[in-house]
C-alpha cells in the first residue's frame, strides 16, 4: 500500500513562497526520470543533482535546458514547511507515493 499522498494546495490557495537560502530539497529528494546536463540517465531520489551548486541553488535555473519537471515543482509553505529537513522528508513521501508499482 502507498503511503498518503501530501497535501498539495489549489494553485490559489496557497500565497508564493521563495526558496530558502541552503535548503536544495527539490534538488536532492526527488527522482528525475529524464535526462538532464550532466546527468544523462536521470537522477534517482535522494542523490544530489549534479547542477546542485555549493549554496545549494539550481545552476540550471532559468536556462532552456532545466527540466521541466523542475520548473513544475514550486516552492510552497506545506513542501518548504519550516526548514530543509521537513522539504526533504514531504518530498521523500511524495516521491513514494507517486512511484511506479
Amino acid at each position: 500500500m502507498s503511503p498518503a499522498l501530501p497535501d498539495v494546495p489549489a494553485s490559489d490557495a496557497a500565497p508564493a513562497v521563495t526558496c530558502r537560502p541552503g535548503c536544495g530539497a527539490c534538488c536532492i529528494a526527488p527522482s528525475i526520470t529524464r535526462p538532464l546536463p550532466g546527468m544523462p540517465h536521470g537522477k534517482p531520489a535522494g542523490v544530489p543533482c549534479i547542477q546542485l551548486d555549493a549554496d545549494r541553488r539550481c545552476r540550471l535555473f532559468g536556462r532552456p535546458e532545466r527540466p521541466a519537471f523542475c520548473g513544475g515543482l514550486q516552492p510552497s509553505r506545506e513542501m518548504c514547511g519550516d526548514g530543509a529537513a521537513h522539504a526533504m522528508h514531504w518530498l521523500g513521501r511524495l516521491e513514494a507515493a507517486t512511484r511506479p508499482d
